[in-house]
């Protein structure tokens, strides 16, 4: 569905590079294809080999480097990140990566994507011991608690940081002679390692790769921190891994389609988790339309496995501005109308089956049927490619607390009634299993379910923010 209007947001997406003659413009296009995980900012971080140089400001990527900065940040590697926030405190102070100065030790960026449960605690135990904070990110951490290590390598000061951190993080940390990167030992979010000539690149999804023209390699593993430095690429462990819990909605609806997550291609697991739909919560229609741009894989699985012609019955406009981009429920309201409109052509006098990936609030979804309505539709039959959003997410997703979950509150019928539809159905968590193939394909294959189950992979701390909460 519409992340900006629908209130259902990654978190951020991070891209490095290393060992190429022009990292910056590298890191740009990078940041470029990332750039449905944050809109809010962007930035990116280049070493010289003896330095550390930054560019970052609020906004899309273009924006940020609208004047050929790029142009005059060389250097051999860089780190870039862009950045999504929900509400209140979203400021340039914020804006990632991070770059920390020390007369000891050199210089430190750091970006990050993700969430750390217990980030509070560890802050209150910081200041105590003389920390100032001048961020309200939670990534700020991490850089103190490095800064305190005691040890002496990078590596070494990384690693014992990052054994009293909780919760989901892919973290990239650049000093003046090396790349660094590390996933969490759940490996909640994605990162994956790319070539490109004779260096090296590492993404928070693989399209990246793509437009870069680097050729994929594998996957950073949980709990695994990988070094990239003028000798290579090497790896060691900071912590050993459980069963590993990978995001399920990245599946559903963040990662782009020409992505491959975990090794799984975004477009076929949306597809067959459209077919899995079908199979379990069939109807009888005329047509079959998915909400653009995430539900249109699984739309056509749907049609596909149900027999039902697929048509684009329901058209996004690109060219809203950002204006519309905003957190509030009446501009939601009006920014459901600004960005899609129905094809009466398509479904006037149709029995109309609307597929979408996700509902959060309802507020999208109650004005997506009456577009449809308005456009003709006989009968509206609302199909949901992923099992209701029941509980929060603590792990770097802005789904809302649990009370403003619709899912948490009412029932399916309820629902029903609240959006307006003729029917309403919901793919099970088994479908959602069995339609990603995590189950079949791998053998550490595990996804993390807790928004739909309430089984989180880590301990949730009393305290700990959601992502919305910690802008």
């Amino acid at each position: 569905m519409l992340a900006e209007i629908r209130g259902l947001n990654e978190e951020c997406g991070v891209f490095g590079v290393w060992g190429h003659k022009d990292p910056a413009p590298i890191a740009y296009y990078g940041l470029h294809s990332l750039q449905h995980r944050g809109q809010e900012g962007a930035g990116i971080v280049v070493s010289d080999g003896e330095k550390l140089m930054d560019h970052k400001g609020m906004g899309l990527v273009n924006e940020v480097f609208s004047k050929g900065e790029i142009n005059h940040m060389p250097g051999k590697g860089a780190i870039g990140h862009v950045r999504y926030t929900t509400a209140g405190g979203s400021n340039l102070l914020n804006v990632q990566p991070f770059v920390f100065n020390s007369q000891t030790g050199g210089s430190l960026a750091l970006a990050h994507n993700g969430n750390l449960v217990n980030a509070n605690a560890l802050k209150r135990q910081l200041e105590r011991q003389g920390s100032i904070f001048q961020t309200t990110s939670d990534t700020e951490v991490v850089a103190h608690l490095i800064k305190r290590s005691g040890y002496e390598t990078i590596e070494d000061q990384i690693k014992n940081a990052l054994t009293m951190v909780k919760g989901a993080y892919a973290f990239m940390f650049m000093v003046e002679g090396k790349l660094l990167a590390a996933l969490d030992p759940n490996g909640l979010r994605p990162l994956s390692i790319g070539r490109l000539g004779d260096g090296y690149v590492l993404s928070s999804e693989t399209c990246a790769f793509d437009i870069i023209g680097a050729t994929y390699e594998r996957e950073v593993e949980p709990g695994e921190l990988v070094i990239i430095d003028d000798e290579g690429l090497r790896s060691e462990r900071f912590s050993s891994s459980p069963k590993r819990a990978i995001c399920s909605m990245e599946y559903v609806y963040f990662a782009r389609p020409d992505s491959n997550v975990d090794e799984i291609n975004v477009h076929h697991a949306r597809k067959n988790l459209g077919k899995q739909l079908a199979e379990e919560k069939p109807v009888e229609a005329d047509v079959v339309t998915g909400v653009p741009d995430s539900s249109i894989s699984a739309a056509i699985g749907y049609a596909e496995t149900a027999g039902i012609p697929y048509e684009l019955g329901l058209i996004k406009n690109r060219y809203v501005g950002r204006t519309f981009i905003q957190p509030s429920q009446e501009l939601r309201e009006q920014g459901v109308k600004m960005k899609l409109s129905a094809v009466r052509g398509v479904v006037e006098g149709k029995r109309v089956v609307m597929i979408d990936d996700s509902i959060v609030r309802g507020t999208t979804s109650r004005r997506i049927v009456k577009l449809l309505r308005e456009a003709g539709a006989k009968e509206v039959h609302v199909r949901i490619s992923s099992p209701p959003i029941t509980n929060p997410c603590f792990y770097g997703i802005d789904t809302s607390t649990k009370g403003e979950l619709i899912a948490s509150v009412k029932t399916v019928e309820e629902i029903r009634e609240e959006i307006g539809a003729d029917t309403l159905e919901y793919l099970s968590v088994e479908g959602l299993q069995e339609g990603i193939g995590r189950s079949k394909e791998m053998e550490n294959c595990g996804q993390c379910l807790a928004c739909f189950t309430g089984q989180y992979p880590t301990e949730i701390y009393p305290e700990s923010d959601h992502p919305q909460e910690k802008c």
